[in-house]
């Protein structure tokens, strides 16, 4: 994998890694909120090891890509800049969207009618569960005045993901902080997609109605993974993907919360690569 940048929408770049042949299938990698491009773990690897190309982003917002300079964190802003990326393409790329990434996903195809060669959204549905979603938010907006060590920042992760085990060795947390000039740690990603984060009740069952148009419009193949911890997707939530997308595959992936890559890297990764497998 080679760290490159992409040329997205209002003035921003976004930084990605990319492996694989360049004739080779493309898939696009987008994580959740509040994550980077290395949440994937060894997945981005190990498509391209399948035969894959793989171009894995860092947000708008996330990780070494920019922050808007207009502070535009809305859907249309990722989604756009996720067309941008597939217009560098020969060809029409599967999307394989976490959370933010999946609805980014789901908006782009479903409603922008991007082409797409099949859509895997990990741990995401139209009708999320609110407090799970809320927990989200929660995790993002604490610690304003951020982290005086590494082990701090350890702590907070374990307190937010407590079904998994603490790390022994937390240096790899470094790739989601960044220290300031005090000498603190600070999260990767910019504070205003946090603060867009606290919807009104009236702004989130719109936001909510709208994925689910959204589905409906989805006629690409399509798989659904759960992590079966998870607080955002509920089997009503799975039931009702089903209904707005019918031809919908679903894996659930036991021991895992939301976020299932990280949870189980492995079963996460033989389902993705069986499912796209498919569809070269």
């Amino acid at each position: 994998m080679r760290s490159v940048r992409f040329q997205a929408c209002g003035g921003v770049t976004l930084a990605a890694s990319v492996g694989g042949e360049e004739s080779a299938p493309p898939v696009i990698l987008m994580h959740g909120g509040g994550q980077t491009r290395h949440s994937w773990g060894t997945a981005a690897c190990e498509l391209v090891e399948a035969g894959f190309r793989v171009i894995s982003l860092d947000l708008r917002g996330h990780g070494e890509s920019d922050w808007s300079p207009s502070g535009d964190y809305s859907m249309e802003g990722y989604a756009n800049d996720l067309r941008a990326v597939a217009a560098t393409l020969d060809k029409p790329p599967a999307l394989v969207g976490a959370s933010l990434g999946g609805m980014t996903s789901l908006m782009a195809v479903g409603e922008m009618k991007m082409p797409a060669r099949a859509l895997v959204l990990v741990d995401v549905v139209p009708k999320m569960e609110r407090e799970g979603a809320e927990r989200i938010g929660e995790f993002m907006r604490a610690n304003p005045h951020g982290f005086a060590n590494l082990e701090e920042v350890a702590d907070a992760v374990s307190r937010y993901i407590s079904h998994r085990p603490r790390p022994s060795n937390i240096e790899g947390l470094r790739k989601n902080v960044r220290m300031k000039d005090d000498g603190r740690l600070y999260w990767h990603w910019d504070p205003k997609i946090a603060e867009k984060m606290g919807r009104s009740v009236p702004e989130r069952e719109g936001f909510l109605e709208r994925m689910a148009r959204a589905a409906r419009g989805v006629q690409v193949p399509t798989l659904l993974v759960r992590g079966k911890l998870s607080e955002v997707v509920s089997e009503e939530g799975v039931a009702d993907l089903r209904r707005l997308i019918p031809h919908v595959e679903f894996i659930d992936v036991a021991g895992a919360g939301h976020m299932v890559a990280g949870d189980d890297n492995d079963a996460f990764n033989s389902a993705v690569e069986s499912f796209l497998a498919r569809f070269h």
